[in-house]
């Protein structure tokens, strides 16, 4: 699994964690435990009522047992996306 993720490290990816919360940045690193090192992060908070609240982390570490997803963003397709008129129910917990 660990040689599935080096090719995102210094990219832009989107982790999903297992309890639902959407992370955004610049991945630094990983280990074998996948535990993943994020750079210039934040959260993205979806709502039904309100558009996407992106809440600044910064330097933020994923421990490996809570990540549920990594994909690479696309930065040409994300500059051009309006977060704040988009409107989405929030992501419900991962179940094993």
């Amino acid at each position: 699994m660990t040689q599935a993720l080096e090719p995102f490290v210094n990219r832009v990816v989107s982790v999903i964690t297992s309890d639902g919360r959407n992370i955004v940045g610049t991945m630094k690193g990983f280990d074998q435990s996948i535990n993943v090192i994020l750079d210039e992060c934040h959260e993205r908070v979806y709502s039904t009522n309100r558009g996407v609240e992106q809440v600044i982390l910064g330097l933020y570490i994923i421990r490996g047992d809570n990540v549920a997803l990594v994909g690479e963003l696309d930065e040409e397709l994300e500059a051009r996306l309006d977060l704040s008129s988009i409107k989405a129910e929030p992501l419900n917990e991962c179940k094993t």
